[in-house]
């Protein structure tokens, strides 16, 4: 096996032990001073913590060479929007995906790429059997160069430049890049070529069908899978942003609609499923609740508010009561509603649960979805009505602070979408985990970031 290149990191931590030794005694002091690190953490966990700082913990093969500590979950990179200017729904993308089906049939014919097996969590600087494995297939997935993977001889060594490749496939799966043989990258390592071949042309379908419509001038398309959403005008993407979909027991449907309106300050009016399955059962434990969150709750949809401390909530009949949120910061919806008609009764909105677009799999809403830099997408839907001409306006009527509807003279057509693997006019084959399993492979679900903290406990749309 050949040698490992020191890194930075590495001639730093070997230069400074001192400086090392002291961290270790802050931490052990911290934890046993009760600064709150570790409150309520098992042993196991704090052990787990401890092994992320230098000079703690070694790999699996007994190297005692000291490890610099991963970045926190919010610190790694998510960098999961596409950078090309090409709409999903175009002849190009049609093209592109043609010329991946194409060489994935070749890598398929050929046998694809070697299976890696499963096992514990694998980070630069182990050494483990899987990795000579993980190479060979990142060279063939074209995530890894073959001189890159060349500068060493081979064997169990987690390299560097092995780093980079297992960055580069993590990318194009829309998952943390942490440059580690996590579960979630483990997860789509595990795919085969001929999974990946079908699962290309299920979505060169999908991409078709988009296209059997006339394609508008301007559109806004939201890829559920991907979690992100393209605004389109004269063919061009003009803008593109995060977005949070339903669960996968909430699913977000495929549906087209068109924008009509923009509700700014926008009431909250709790959909029926929402008040059934989530509000009443939290109310039986958390009776104060709807007063904490500005939630209303009338005898029927025009019916009398009722004092919400003389219900009894055991028997609470959610489809006879009706909950309405009001308007402002604290609002589920945020401070701006895409209003979009449709059978399905989803549409776009705000948040104020904005830490959650730095996941990367960002499943957690009851089916609507939520925009991150919404303000931006509003200011574009608006930007030909009367009034809204001039740059500056949307943030006009939000400093103003009043409910206010624009009705658009101008509507738009919205498409909701669910695509999990396209190509990009340079080559690039992106794949994103079938969060909802309607691919129909059970080995595309993918997995949960297990370094992704739980969404907060708060209702929303």
């Amino acid at each position: 096996m050949g040698r490992r290149k020191d890194t930075a990191v590495d001639r730093l931590v070997g230069a400074d032990n001192e400086l090392i030794d002291k961290g270790r005694r802050r931490a052990l002091a911290a934890i046993a001073g009760g600064a709150g690190l570790l409150v309520g953490s098992s042993h196991a966990l704090a052990q787990r913590w401890l092994e992320t700082l230098p000079g703690f913990g070694g790999n699996a093969r007994g190297d005692r060479r000291p490890r610099p500590a991963p970045a926190s979950a919010e610190a790694q990179e998510i960098n999961d929007l596409r950078p090309s200017s090409v709409p999903w729904r175009s002849d190009t993308m049609l093209e592109s995906l043609d010329a991946a089906i194409g060489r994935y049939e070749r890598l398929a014919a050929k046998g694809g790429w070697p299976r890696v097996p499963r096992g514990r969590l694998v980070r630069p600087g182990d050494d483990d059997e899987r990795v000579s494995d993980l190479r060979r297939m990142l060279v063939l997935t074209g995530d890894l160069k073959a001189t890159e993977a060349n500068r060493y001889s081979g064997g169990y060594g987690f390299d560097d430049g092995l780093e980079l490749g297992v960055r580069r496939f993590q990318r194009r799966h829309g998952l943390r890049a942490t440059g580690r043989l996590d579960r979630p990258t483990q997860a789509q390592v595990d795919v085969s070529a001929q999974a990946r071949l079908a699962q290309l042309k299920l979505n060169r379908q999908r991409v078709a069908r988009l296209l059997e419509t006339r394609v508008e001038d301007r559109y806004v398309l939201v890829n559920v899978a991907a979690f992100q959403l393209e605004a389109v005008e004269q063919w061009e993407v003009q803008q593109r942003h995060r977005v949070i979909a339903g669960k996968p027991d909430r699913q977000t449907p495929e549906i087209q609609a068109t924008i009509k309106a923009l509700n700014f300050f926008p009431y909250w009016r709790v959909p029926k499923s929402v008040a059934t399955l989530d509000l009443i059962p939290r109310l039986q434990k958390e009776p104060e609740y709807l007063e904490k969150e500005h939630i209303k709750v009338y005898d029927g949809y025009l019916g009398k508010e009722l004092d919400p401390r003389q219900v009894d909530w055991t028997t609470a009949d959610g489809q006879k009561l009706w909950f309405r949120q009001e308007p402002g910061e604290h609002n589920a919806l945020g401070l701006v509603r895409i209003d979009m008609p449709n059978p399905e009764i989803v549409y776009m909105h705000d948040t104020p649960m904005k830490p959650l677009f730095k996941q990367s799999g960002r499943a957690f809403s009851a089916g609507c979805v939520r925009v991150e830099g919404v303000f931006q997408l509003v200011e574009w839907i608006a930007r030909y009505e009367p009034g809204f001409e001039e740059k500056g306006r949307v943030q006009a009527v939000l400093d103003a602070g009043q409910p206010v509807d624009v009705n658009l003279t101008r509507p738009i057509p919205v498409y909701f979408t669910y695509l999990t693997a396209w190509a990009e006019r340079d080559g690039t084959i992106e794949f994103r985990p079938d969060i909802y399993n309607r691919d129909g492979y059970k080995d595309l679900v993918g997995e949960h970031d297990p370094d992704a903290p739980p969404p907060p406990r708060m209702l929303a749309p």
